[in-house]
């Protein structure tokens, strides 16, 4: 019986870093992951602001964050706007407000572009895995480590894994486009 857990893992971890990022894109509504590459300098050392504040959204195109220690508040502030994130922050002294502007048509299908991009630099990533590791099983055949039946079986289950990722992106997309068109 081969194994196909490392390739299957790899395809997990493409789709999960695509899924990451397209929660990071921006879509009208205030959606906290836009922080999530976010980290300002907190006693020396770098540290993602969900870790030094608490991180809200009491209306649908406002984030509040309000740091623990309010020293921090500059710091985070200056790091929001560092990340053009294309969002002002309103600093009031305890919290910081982000306010998402409605977004126009036509930035709406610019976003719908750039996720597309998304998605296929996602889809380019499971076919390399493919593509390496039938190379591997090719290898491994050349060296009579398996058969020939054997490398027919792991191309198709490999191939049967590349279908399964490339429909979960497909699914990922369809949300987000979803969510970044709907007014």
């Amino acid at each position: 019986m081969l194994e196909y857990k490392d390739v299957e893992e790899k395809m997990k971890k493409s789709v999960s870093v695509f899924a990451e990022n397209l929660g990071g894109v921006r879509a009208g509504r205030a959606n906290p992951k836009i922080l999530n590459k976010l980290n300002i300098e907190y006693y020396g050392t770098p540290t993602p602001i969900t870790q030094v504040a608490s991180v809200s959204v009491p209306e649908a195109r406002l984030i509040v964050i309000q740091p623990w220690d309010k020293s921090i508040l500059q710091e985070i502030e200056k790091e929001i706007q560092k990340a053009d994130l294309g969002i002002n922050p309103i600093n009031d002294g305890n919290v910081i407000r982000l306010s998402f502007p409605e977004l126009t048509e036509e930035r709406r299908k610019e976003l719908v572009k750039e996720t597309k991009k998304m998605v296929e630099d996602a889809k380019v990533a499971i076919r390399n895995i493919r593509r390496d590791s039938i190379d591997e099983f090719k290898q491994r055949q050349k060296n009579s480590e398996i058969t020939e039946d054997d490398l027919i079986v792991a191309e198709e289950e490999i191939q049967k894994l590349t279908d399964k990722y490339n429909k979960e992106i497909d699914l990922e997309f369809e949300k987000k486009e979803k969510e970044i068109l709907s007014i």
